[in-house]
């Protein structure tokens, strides 16, 4: 039996100068959720390319949400079966 479920994710972008930062939330369809962050800095030198710094901080903050994850599904398995696991992408 097929079962779909819904899970949000909302982004936001904050640039400060050479710096943009990406924060995201997870919200899983049980009303659990987590957040992470990712940074990226422009040299100065560079030309201001804002789309760039968005895609580098939202690319960092996924991947640490997605690290956070695996850590908690690791954790949910020990949990469960009294053993470790090791997951990784």
């Amino acid at each position: 039996m097929e079962k779909i479920v819904d899970c949000a994710i909302d982004m936001q972008f904050r640039e400060i100068d050479a710096t943009t930062q990406a924060d995201v939330r997870l919200r899983m369809h049980d009303g659990s959720g987590m957040s992470a962050q990712g940074i990226a800095n422009r040299n100065p030198d560079d030309r201001r390319q804002q789309r760039v710094g968005e895609e580098v901080a939202a690319a960092r903050a996924l991947n640490n949400l997605a690290e956070q994850l695996l850590a908690k599904a690791s954790d949910d398995i020990r949990e469960v079966m009294h053993e470790d696991a090791q997951l990784s992408h």
